[in-house]
């Protein structure tokens, strides 16, 4: 009897749990199916999962697909719907004309975990970031950006690193190193006062760190730890960023404690003694002040990372096109060496004279589309967008992969070809679907620095250097790795000078 009694108590159970389980399938479909009632079309998510299993078997291929479902669509990364804005004109109404509520951040638990809401990039929309961004700008501008002064920098740097190109001439090598350096150093001469050798084996890991976390950052581990973030407390990959975010955060911590040793208030030298400065006189008078040691380490680990990363991985992509398109290379190479010589470093100043080369810069930006679906924002309150109702709290993308290969904007849509940005007089122009930058109050602030450092850095590398192909290198994932950024995939090329191939 006592085993008839345990074997029906274990049926109860299982009988309990199975109708546990048909119950929260079934509201699961039931909350869905209301979910994308009142939610733009898109493509149809799995229970619990949504989009995300699509979404990452391919990026990229997934990414093209979604104008298909009209100019406003929504995907599900997890169980909440995902707006994906796809066409510049939707782009603008919401992120320009609408941009105080269209420009919060989501509070993904990696966020929060990587940057407990602190800094620029990540932080929420209010009044601490609007504090940190205003002050990061106008130091920035303070100490050159947008002037001469950086430009100079730059075109140094870019001595520097042609120099430490043709180390390798006539050998492949994958030049991430040298380019994340060379970009890196603009940064740090802003932010530390000071560049970084080429071999400086600390810098090194530094930049490796960096690389690392925005590859995790796009990973599927990256996605699970938003769905349950409960493996926080586990072993596995997601404790590799800890660790670089340790490593990070106490290299910011020195040079922090080494500038508080020589600080001079009435001569800040850069970002980080204007920071001590303004944390100082804030302290003094204002209790409620968001100049604190947190803000101003995430703000610099923000400036640091964003002035790296993205502008190198361009740079990357562009000797990728060029050394698939010899042609512009060479048209290039032409035009600069007609304008300037060889001996001739060139400057903003130079871009009227080089319309061909200017255009080709922007052709790398638009092709290379190193932030497919832009940065992720979030509404600040209820809105409405063509005539759907939006809930505050909803995530926000830009379909720039969709905006800058529009064919009714665009001459080449599908193919690198810098004639996008050419009149039919061979002038260079503009076009207002090119937003690499995104737009609105979140627009990269970054901005002028990263379109002198493209323009500056890749017209000294054309001038000086000819890449090719090694002999016999296999064809190139043109997708690359998409996470974060879009990076390339590693590649090998090959350098040589050009006053020894003339």
């Amino acid at each position: 009897m006592e085993s008839v009694l345990r074997y029906l108590d274990w049926t109860s159970v299982g009988l309990a749990l199975l109708g546990g389980l048909v119950s929260l399938v079934l509201l699961e479909i039931f909350r869905l199916n209301s979910s994308r009632s009142q939610s733009p079309p898109g493509p149809k998510p799995m229970l619990f999962v949504g989009n995300l299993p699509q979404f990452m078997k391919d990026k990229m291929g997934y990414i093209r697909s979604m104008p298909k479902y009209g100019e406003m669509c929504s995907m599900y990364l997890g169980r909440k719907p995902t707006i994906v804005l796809n066409s510049v004109q939707i782009a603008k109404e919401a992120f320009v004309q609408n941009g105080a509520v269209f420009s919060g951040r989501p509070s993904l638990p990696l966020i929060r975990w990587i940057n407990k809401g602190y800094g620029i990039v990540m932080a929420t929309y209010g009044n601490s970031w609007r504090q940190q961004r205003r002050f990061a700008l106008h130091t920035l501008r303070d100490f050159g950006l947008g002037k001469k002064s950086v430009e100079e920098r730059v075109a140094e740097e870019a001595r520097y690193l042609i120099k430490e190109m043709l180390k390798q001439e006539g050998k492949p090598f994958y030049p991430i190193h040298p380019i994340m350096n060379a970009v890196s150093n603009i940064i740090c001469s802003i932010v530390f006062g000071d560049r970084f050798e080429y071999d400086d084996r600390r810098f090194a890991e530094l930049l490796e760190i960096i690389n690392e976390n925005i590859r995790f950052s796009g990973s599927p581990v990256a996605q699970i730890f938003n769905l349950v973030p409960f493996i926080k407390h586990l072993p596995g990959p997601q404790q590799k960023i800890r660790q670089n975010l340790d490593s990070l955060n106490k290299f910011i911590f020195d040079e922090i404690e080494e500038h508080r040793k020589t600080l001079d208030p009435e001569n800040p030298r850069d970002f980080i003694d204007s920071y001590l400065v303004e944390m100082k006189k804030q302290q003094g008078s204002n209790e409620d002040s968001t100049f604190h040691e947190n803000n101003m380490v995430r703000s610099t680990i923000d400036l640091f990372g964003a002035g790296t990363e993205t502008t190198a991985n361009t740079l990357r992509w562009g000797l990728i096109y060029m050394m698939e398109h010899p042609d512009v290379q060479e048209r290039c190479h032409e035009e600069i060496v007609r304008v300037l010589g060889f001996d001739c470093f060139p400057s903003m100043d130079d871009r009227a004279q080089l319309p061909y080369t200017l255009a080709t810069v922007h052709e790398i930006q638009r092709y290379a589309n190193i932030v497919p679906l832009g940065v992720v924002h979030q509404t600040t309150q209820p809105t409405k967008l063509r005539g759907y109702h939006i809930p505050a709290g909803t995530n926000i993308m830009s379909n720039l992969t969709a905006i800058m290969a529009d064919k009714d904007h665009w001459k080449y849509p599908n193919t690198f070809n810098p004639e996008n940005f050419l009149d039919e007089k061979g002038q260079f122009c503009k076009n207002d679907s090119f937003l690499p930058f995104s737009l609105g109050p979140r627009v990269c602030l970054g901005e002028t620095l990263a379109r002198t450092e493209l323009f500056i850095f890749f017209t000294s590398l054309i001038q000086q250097l000819k890449f090719s192909w090694p002999p016999g290198a296999p064809p190139l994932n043109m997708d690359g790795i998409v996470g974060v950024v879009r990076a390339n995939l590693p590649f090998n090329t090959i350098c040589r000078s050009r006053e020894t191939t003339n």
